[in-house]
């Protein structure tokens, strides 16, 4: 790795991000369905790999059809990523903390 550029922040690894979407979009903890998935595999690992097939065709179409507003697509984004210099970071110290009364 060379001096002028730094590594980007690990990402999570996710299968197709379909739990973390469907969180995302209806306003709970993705982890509430990942365990429910986790917990039906019990019962049938065809009946959750259908419904997990099913959830990710419902999270294509969504996004094909109404794309977050505000994001590029990833290869956009890829292309245009830059990283500041080494030179340029701000190594000045932090100013003191002011006391309460």
């Amino acid at each position: 790795m060379s001096a002028d550029h730094a590594a980007p922040a690990p990402q999570k690894a996710e299968i197709f991000g379909v739990c973390r979407r469907l969180g995302d979009d209806f306003g709970f903890h993705p982890n509430i369905l990942r365990v429910a998935l986790a917990i039906g595999l019990v019962w049938s690992i065809e009946g959750v790999a259908f419904a997990y097939a099913a959830m990710g065709v419902i999270v294509l179409l969504s996004r094909m059809l109404a794309p977050e507003p505000g994001r590029a697509p990833v290869s956009e984004v890829n292309s245009a990523t830059t990283y500041a210099p080494a030179t340029e970071q701000n190594n000045a110290p932090a100013p003191p903390l002011s006391r309460a009364a």
